[in-house]
């Protein structure tokens, strides 16, 4: 009886479409393709921007964070140090699955002495999935002109404290 339940259980997906579980990178690569687009139009807007985030809900959903530290023009620093403190606090209570920590920094490109701009996504995911992936970018009359990424293991710092 037991096997016969797993196997209707098995019919039953699949005759109802049921798709295997994302995998940790395909969910990050999903906040990743909600942030850029926001990152590039501050670009190009107003030539830089502050820190922000995202985060991927439990529903798959995905919910922008934005942090204030009190000042008009602050520091990258604090604010990024604010939304990583939301989303481990969101970690904790296990209200989300991933996270994207969005900033504007100058990185050295691999292969290359030289500092170029990129915009950096921290993606952490809940799964051991940690990743920074840096968009080298220039500015010319107005157009931002986004150029290959290169990323490199994440520190894991949103998801690193929570019990499985």
């Amino acid at each position: 009886m037991f096997r016969r339940g797993i196997f209707l259980s098995i019919i039953s997906a699949a005759l109802l479409g049921a798709s295997p579980m994302p995998s940790p990178k395909t969910q990050c690569e999903s906040l990743l393709d909600a942030v850029l687009p926001m990152a590039t139009k501050t670009l190009k807007e107003h030539g830089e921007f502050y820190p922000f985030g995202a985060s991927l809900k439990l529903d798959g959903k995905v919910a922008f964070a934005m942090a204030y530290e009190g000042r008009e023009k602050p520091s990258s620093q604090p604010l990024m140090d604010i939304l990583r403190d939301g989303f481990r606090a969101d970690a904790s209570t296990r209200k989300i699955i991933a996270s994207a920590v969005v900033y504007d920094v100058r990185v050295t490109q691999p292969g290359t002495s030289d500092k170029i701009d990129a915009v950096a996504v921290e993606l952490d995911h809940r799964d051991n999935y940690s990743v920074v992936v840096f968009f080298p970018y220039t500015i010319r009359d107005g157009t931002v002109d986004v150029r290959e990424p290169f990323a490199k293991k994440g520190e894991g710092r949103i998801f690193a404290q929570v019990g499985s």
